[in-house]
């Protein structure tokens, strides 16, 4: 059966981590099989949103995206990124997710990387 964290917090009165409920409920004896931490994997993520978009000056099919990033909770943006992106529909105020420098990017595992794209520097990813 699977739990998560959210419900378990819902259900239980305790500030305790993550592992630490893996362990009591393994002390209580419930076989834990495994504890998947999504925040792992997506945690470096930010949300993003499109602060100027123009086209690239050396591509047809690619934008120039000015990025303001938000951390969890921020209702200002906490940094500016720049990146070079492929996606058509890639406008100004568009609100999306960025992927940063030495994120993988799920699925594929692609590990992103600061590059010049077409002699426009880039700092990341804008996902879909």
């Amino acid at each position: 059966m699977k739990f998560t964290f959210g419900w378990l917090r819902d259900h239980l009165d305790t500030n305790a981590s993550l592992q630490q409920i893996g362990d009591a409920l393994t002390d209580l004896g419930l076989e834990v099989e495994s504890i998947n931490d999504p925040d792992e994997e997506f945690g470096v993520f930010a949300t993003c949103r499109v602060a100027n978009a123009w086209r690239h000056p050396n591509a047809d099919k690619l934008r120039v995206c000015d990025l303001e990033l938000f951390s969890p909770n921020a209702e200002e943006a906490t940094e500016r990124v720049q990146v070079v992106c492929g996606a058509p529909n890639a406008r100004t105020g568009m609100i999306g997710v960025f992927a940063p420098v030495g994120a993988r990017v799920p699925g594929t595992g692609l590990l992103l990387k600061q590059t010049a794209i077409r002699g426009v520097k880039s700092s990341g990813m804008l996902l879909s």
